[in-house]
């Protein structure tokens, strides 16, 4: 009796293994929710370059942007769950999005099936050099002494760059007049030209800005200063304290997406992402700390951001427009 369960159990198994080790036998497109030169876009498009020799087959990348990741992750949720559409997820997509959407079309955790964390990105504080403040103690002040000036930019409504400064916002007691854009270019050439009186962004997206001094860098948004500006303090080194935030990005599969095939996915993109050239690329362009995580370490950390956001979403009063 014993043995018949095994060799039963062992011929359920089999269609399972096969389907795993066949896959894929077709391009696969990886949706990019956001719009090209992006970091999501090029993450995406540094993994499906490392995948496609390795799996013999090409990863396409599509960009689908809209609605701060929502209509790309929503495309994602519905396809057919068989491994051949993946999802360039985010902080946004996959945690903000969930209290800041009254009506989203997709749910972050029951929808979709975690692949890995790709990593980590730093947050930056960036201002308009004209503006009399070197630090941020002096933004706050200014903030302060001028109601009008209230104002901030981000690359769009329910974006980490958005939320940063509602919590900065919070932090300081000053109520802050958010401006959305759709991406970071139009948002950081406001702030440049003195429209917007702040943002806050990923760190290497002003850094050039800062160098040819069109833009002033006053904190990074990390527990820790960042190797990539060492002489920037952190918000809580400027006087802001219990603030730490960062970014992250993951890829992600519809739910359902056979199991062999989210662990061969798994194996693969962290084989991409540890090469240490594609690490040190990512890092040096991007500064993003690389994780490549398990599907289940991946899963806890949305357990615990979701209600993380969804609370400074409730207290701020945030809301996508």
């Amino acid at each position: 009796m014993k043995l018949r369960i095994a060799f039963a159990a062992l011929a359920l198994s089999l269609p399972l293994t096969a389907l795993g080790q066949a896959y894929p036998t077709k391009p696969i497109t990886y949706i990019v929710p956001f719009t090209p030169g992006g970091t999501t876009d090029v993450i995406g498009r540094t993994i499906g370059a490392g995948l496609a020799p390795v799996l013999g087959q090409p990863v396409i990348v599509e960009n689908k942007p809209g609605a701060a990741g929502a209509l790309g992750a929503g495309f994602v949720a519905k396809a057919k769950p068989d491994g051949y559409t993946l999802l360039g997820g985010t902080i946004s997509t996959h945690a903000i999005n969930a209290s800041l959407y009254k009506d989203l079309a997709y749910d972050p955790v029951k929808d979709f099936e975690p692949v890995t964390l790709v990593g980590f990105i730093p947050n930056a504080l960036y201002v308009d050099p004209k503006l009399p403040v070197k630090n941020v103690q002096e933004l706050i002040t200014f903030l302060k002494n001028n109601p009008d000036k209230r104002t901030f930019a981000s690359s769009g409504a329910g974006t980490s760059t958005h939320l940063a400064g509602e919590l900065f916002g919070d932090l300081i007691g000053v109520k802050l007049n958010h401006i959305p854009y759709k991406g970071t270019p139009q948002a950081m050439q406001d702030v440049v030209g003195g429209q917007v009186t702040f943002m806050f962004d990923q760190l290497t997206a002003g850094l050039p800005l800062v160098k040819g001094g069109k833009l002033r860098l006053l904190a990074v948004t990390t527990a820790k200063r960042s190797p990539l500006s060492p002489d920037t303090p952190t918000m809580a080194e400027a006087g802001v304290k219990n603030f730490e935030m960062s970014s992250w990005q993951a890829v992600y599969a519809p739910k359902g997406t056979p199991k062999p095939i989210i662990d061969k996915l798994n194996t693969e993109i962290v084989k991409v992402l540890k090469d240490p050239a594609t690490r040190d690329k990512l890092r040096d362009t991007m500064g993003i700390e690389i994780v490549a995580s398990s599907p289940e370490e991946l899963t806890k950390l949305m357990q615990s951001e979701i209600p993380r956001w969804g609370a400074l979403v409730k207290k701020s009063g945030a809301q996508a427009n």
